[in-house]
């Protein structure tokens, strides 16, 4: 099958994008990525949606050699994700813990229609239908109404008690020597919850516009994403990482305390740390499938201000060696430092010792690959998931636990990362 690809002018970016995502919403399995307009020199496409499944990947072991297979017979886009647990491929480690959600640890899908949205245009690429009679669909698609929402009573996994206990465990661990920075998450959750997952993505993404959200539907398991973090982007034989650590709450009613609060974190030798040591694990990471002496930290401590928080964001590059693919690459670089810690194999059987719940697609990646192999991912944070099958509302959150960690102000921190979440739900009705 070939794709018929048109362009169509369009009179309004913001309405043409809601009619994209309730076109989309139709299908039951679809990806919808939005970089909120946020201005980037590494971006490449404002908004992109994949429906329907031509070809789907999915596997339970010997995951990245069968992805291989499976991407090197489709010279076309493929959309999906990487799960956490995938790490149990990769370490090879074991998970025990309970996962109420049930994505898969990994899955791709062939999409039949691919959309880019511009600022001015709508790019609908198809292997089914005329593009023509595509675009007359979305401008005329009315949302499709889902059950009620009801009152969501959203509940801890572990106390808080439990939490701060939790972290003098860990600081430890750190101290001996164990491990020099653990990422520690924890879960609430509500179920039975009867929620509208697409409106819910849509007030949570109208609270909190960050660069590398998705609509991510899987049958009956939804991602509600509004992340602000890049995993890995492939720009030709160029790889890209942007971890994030260190946050800080905004106070957007007052600005001059907001540009205090954002040198405060800019000037935080705890978060600055925090931040250099991922730094040097992406480095090594990058350096396995990056040609010898093109690996370099392009900004180090960045500041960024998103709608809740301040971030402290650095960038790493490195020019690919020859040969290497999207597997080798994940096989290298998988789970994220930002989302394990330091050392990463030691602090990943930490993580499934003291964490209650499986992670799931939490902390993993979602993306695209595009035909020519270019590709990008983010990384699965301030995100709500759901099953509707089993009306089971679940959302995670974490941080980076170093020496300099206080553990009241680690749960406080978790609170700050969630506030987005926890206000949508609150008010979801």
């Amino acid at each position: 099958m070939k794709r018929i690809t048109t362009s169509f002018p369009i009179q309004d970016f913001n309405v043409s994008k809601m009619q994209m995502l309730n076109w989309a919403n139709r299908f039951n399995i679809c990806c919808f990525l939005d970089n909120h307009q946020y201005p980037s020199v590494y971006q490449t496409v404002e908004c992109l949606a994949a429906v329907g499944a031509v070809k789907t990947f999915s596997a339970t072991q010997q995951i990245l050699p069968q992805l291989r297979s499976f991407c090197e017979s489709n010279n076309d886009w493929l959309f999906g994700h990487l799960g956490y647990d995938l790490k149990n491929e990769i370490a090879p480690l074991q998970s025990t813990h309970p996962d109420h959600i049930g994505f898969p640890d990994a899955f791709f899908f062939q999409p039949e229609i691919v959309l880019q949205l511009k600022k001015d245009v709508c790019i609908i690429s198809s292997l089914t239908k005329d593009p023509e009679t595509i675009f007359a669909e979305i401008i005329n698609c009315t949302p499709v109404t889902d059950t009620k929402s009801s009152a969501v009573s959203i509940q801890p996994r572990i106390t808080k008690e439990a939490y701060i206990q939790t972290i003098g465990q860990l600081l430890k661990h750190i101290q001996r020597g164990d491990c020099y920075e653990i990422n520690f998450c924890q879960e609430f959750y509500a179920s039975p919850a009867t929620i509208d997952p697409l409106n819910l993505y849509k007030r949570l993404t109208a609270i909190s516009p960050n660069p590398f959200s998705s609509f991510y539907k899987l049958d009956d398991r939804y991602l509600l994403c509004a992340s602000p973090e890049r995993f890995l982007q492939r720009k030709g034989n160029q790889l890209l990482s942007q971890p994030i650590k260190g946050t800080f709450k905004r106070d957007t009613d007052d600005p001059a305390t907001d540009e205090e609060l954002k040198k405060q974190l800019q000037q935080s030798k705890k978060d600055q740390s925090e931040n250099v040591m991922i730094v040097d694990l992406v480095r090594n990471d990058l350096s396995r499938v990056c040609k010898e002496g093109t690996v370099n930290v392009e900004e180090l401590f960045g500041i960024y201000s998103f709608p809740q928080v301040h971030q402290m964001i650095s960038t790493i590059s490195g020019e690919l060696k020859d040969g290497v693919d999207f597997t080798d690459i994940i096989h290298a670089t998988f789970p994220m430092g930002s989302m394990t810690g330091a050392p990463k194999r030691k602090v990943m059987e930490l993580i499934e010792q003291y964490e209650k719940t499986k992670r799931g697609i939490y902390s993993g990646a979602v993306g695209y690959i595009s035909p020519g192999n270019d590709f990008d991912f983010n990384v699965v944070i301030r995100s709500i998931l759901y099953n509707s099958t089993s009306k089971y509302l679940s959302y995670l959150v974490g941080g980076g636990i170093t020496s300099q960690s206080d553990p009241e102000k680690e749960y406080e921190e978790c609170l700050v990362k969630a506030e987005a979440i926890r206000n949508v739900l609150k008010t979801d009705e």
